[in-house]
């Protein structure tokens, strides 16, 4: 697994990582954290060059979340509101979440979108109620940019450190991939079985 993965980012380049990275932020098929790791992989291998390889990565990432940044500001704050009285029951929350997230967001957004950048599960998501709180895209943009550039840096260096031991690396790969995949379902599952709305 780790070794296709690596030759088709060697094979697509720093463009590879690119669309990689904004794939990653729209329909995650590929966790960040193994491509950019891979990504620096490479550049152990002589590949590829770490700063161009960081850069490719951080454009990706904000692309694939100004995806969900322009969702959200088409849809804007009110009209998502019968999305989730609907589907409230398997996104797990109610309109009453939805407003304090939202008052929360208009105080303190700016930081929460740099914040979330280092978080697995909230980095993508959260670029959804900066566009619905109408969040200024370069404000948006800045912050997105700067988390990223920083995990995207810690992920490449990481995957250069791990590059002389490519073999025990891509032994663990892939059941640790499967691994969070299952919990992250089990979670979900539990979360609705056991979710109960307060009104």
């Amino acid at each position: 697994m780790t070794e296709f993965i690596i030759n088709l980012i060697a094979w697509g380049g720093y463009f590879g990582i690119f669309l990689l990275m904004a794939l990653e932020n729209i329909v995650p098929p590929v966790p960040s954290e193994v491509i950019m790791g891979l990504g620096g992989i490479a550049v152990a291998r002589g590949h590829m060059a770490v700063v161009p390889l960081i850069v490719a990565g951080t454009v990706g990432s904000v692309a694939g979340n100004y995806f969900w940044y322009y969702i959200g500001r088409n849809i804007g704050y009110e009209r998502f509101r019968p999305f989730v009285e609907r589907h409230g029951r398997w996104l797990t929350i109610e309109w009453s979440d939805i407003e304090k997230v939202h008052r929360f967001f208009v105080k303190r957004g700016g930081w929460v979108i740099f914040v979330f950048r280092f978080m697995p599960t909230f980095r993508t998501i959260i670029s959804l109620p900066a566009g619905m709180t109408f969040m200024p895209l370069w404000k948006f943009v800045i912050w997105t940019a700067a988390g990223s550039a920083i995990w995207n840096t810690v992920l490449a260096y990481a995957g250069i450190l791990l590059g002389s031991r490519f073999q025990q690396l891509d032994r663990y790969v892939g059941p640790v991939s499967v691994a969070t995949f299952v919990i992250i379902a089990l979670a979900y599952g539990w979360r609705v079985l056991t979710w109960k709305p307060k009104g």
